[in-house]
């Protein structure tokens, strides 16, 4: 029986730039994985020897060759090293783990997705998933926030996002650099709560970003008569082993590798350590 804290060997097939900082890496197992099964909103470990090893959350689902992505922007030691590989780099994969977005659940009905930043990778599976089996579910809206127009992440993607059927894009910059033409809104992502049509009934909200961005996504759901039931939120905690076993993600009684990433504000409400 295989050590779960013993990595599966991978390879780096491709390497896509998103923006200053951020790239997507498409990665496969060298040996085939038959257990490797991920959920919308799932995470992985990914170890570079010698390095240390992090937690990123899938952009992709696997496809049918077992390859997926995992969007990430360079901010520590791993993502240091990681930023310099390229394709043919091998590394070393656990997982999925985690508890994924109620794409299961949401079937039948409306769903508002709410990013800010790299946040929205965590929620590029669902889009996919939606887009998949279309009439599986109701309308679906995105409403996403980023610094500056640079540092949107899948930009190239938003038109084939509006394509699919039933789907709205909303987008927002904190900030527009001088000669840059925007013709979106300008300002915090809460802002775009104006122009969504997306009621409490039937629906499930979806949202990923800075805690302080999702404290506020929350409270304008809350005052528009949205329950904390039907809002799902993903949470980036110290994880460290995946399993739930070392304590580093531990607020209150909850282990946000394990209980987790995805959690409903409901099941989030009162806990320590928390900016929601």
């Amino acid at each position: 029986m295989q050590d779960p804290y013993t990595p599966n060997t991978a390879e780096i097939i491709n390497v896509k730039k998103q923006t200053l900082d951020t790239k997507t890496y498409t990665i496969h197992f060298v040996k085939k994985q038959k257990k490797f099964k991920a959920m919308p909103g799932q995470f992985i470990m990914v170890s570079i020897p010698g390095i240390g090893e992090a937690p990123f959350s899938l952009s992709s689902s696997p496809d049918a060759m077992g390859s997926f992505d995992t969007t990430i922007r360079t901010v520590g030691n791993v993502t240091g090293v990681l930023n310099r590989y390229g394709v043919g780099t091998r590394l070393g994969v656990r997982g999925p783990y985690g508890k994924p977005w109620p794409v299961k659940e949401a079937k039948r009905k409306d769903i508002l997705l709410v990013a800010g930043g790299i946040g929205l990778a965590p929620l590029r599976p669902v889009i996919t998933t939606i887009q998949q089996n279309r009439k599986a579910y109701g309308n679906l809206e995105i409403l996403y926030g980023a610094r500056t127009p640079s540092d949107e992440v899948f930009a190239d993607e938003y038109e084939e996002w509006r394509r699919i059927p039933k789907t709205k894009l909303f987008l927002t910059v904190d900030s527009v650099p001088t000669g840059v033409t925007w013709p979106h809104k300008k300002g915090v992502v809460t802002g775009l709560f104006d122009d969504m049509e997306t009621s409490p009934e039937n629906s499930v909200v979806m949202t990923c970003g800075p805690e302080i961005m999702m404290r506020f996504v929350i409270r304008g759901l809350l005052a528009r008569n949205f329950r904390k039931g039907q809002i799902y939120v993903s949470l980036e905690r110290r994880m460290k082993c995946g399993m739930g076993h070392c304590g580093h993600c531990q607020i209150g009684e909850k282990f946000v590798c394990r209980d987790g990433p995805v959690f409903t504000y409901l099941d989030l409400e009162g806990l320590p350590d928390l900016t929601l």
